[in-house]
C-alpha cells in the first residue's frame, strides 16, 4: 500500500445536522448528495463524505455505538496564525466544541482543535518550519 488516503468517510448520526455544520458553518460545497451518503468538492484533495452512521458501521462489519477516542484526528493545515484563528472562529459559529483553543504548540507550531457535532476532531495548524506541507489552503 501506498501512504495515501482515497477518501474519508465519516458515519454521522443526522445528516442534515452534519450538512449544515459543513456547508452553512465552514463554507464546504456538496459536490454529490445521495440521500445516504453526501460528498462534498475536495478541491484536488482527498474527497470527505458523510454515510448515515449506522449504515456505514454495517458496511465495514462493526458496531456504530463506539465511544470515546477513535484514535484519529482529522488535520487542516494553513499558512497563517491568523488563519487559524479564523477557521476556528467558523468552527465555533457552526456549533463545533472547542478541545484546545488555537495557541502555541509544544513543537513550536501554531493550532487548535475541535470536535464537530458527531464528535469527529479537527486539528487546524500553522508551522513556519517548512515550505513543503500538505497545505489545505
Amino acid at each position: 500500500m501506498k501512504a495515501h488516503v482515497s477518501s474519508i468517510l465519516l458515519g454521522v448520526r443526522d445528516m442534515d445536522r452534519a450538512k449544515r455544520f459543513y456547508t452553512e458553518g465552514l463554507g464546504w460545497r456538496i459536490e454529490n448528495d445521495y440521500g445516504v451518503s453526501v460528498f462534498f468538492a475536495s478541491d484536488g484533495a482527498s474527497p470527505v463524505g458523510f454515510y448515515a452512521r449506522e449504515g456505514l458501521a454495517a458496511q465495514v462489519g462493526t458496531d456504530p455505538e463506539g465511544s470515546g477516542f477513535s484514535g484519529l484526528v482529522l488535520t487542516y493545515v494553513v499558512r497563517s496564525e491568523a488563519r487559524v484563528d479564523e477557521i476556528m472562529a467558523e468552527a465555533v459559529k457552526a456549533g463545533a466544541t472547542i478541545l484546545n483553543p488555537a495557541g502555541a504548540l509544544p513543537w513550536g507550531g501554531y493550532g487548535g482543535t475541535f470536535a464537530d457535532p458527531d464528535g469527529y476532531v479537527w486539528s487546524v495548524g500553522y508551522s513556519d518550519q517548512g515550505t513543503d506541507q500538505p497545505y489545505a489552503e
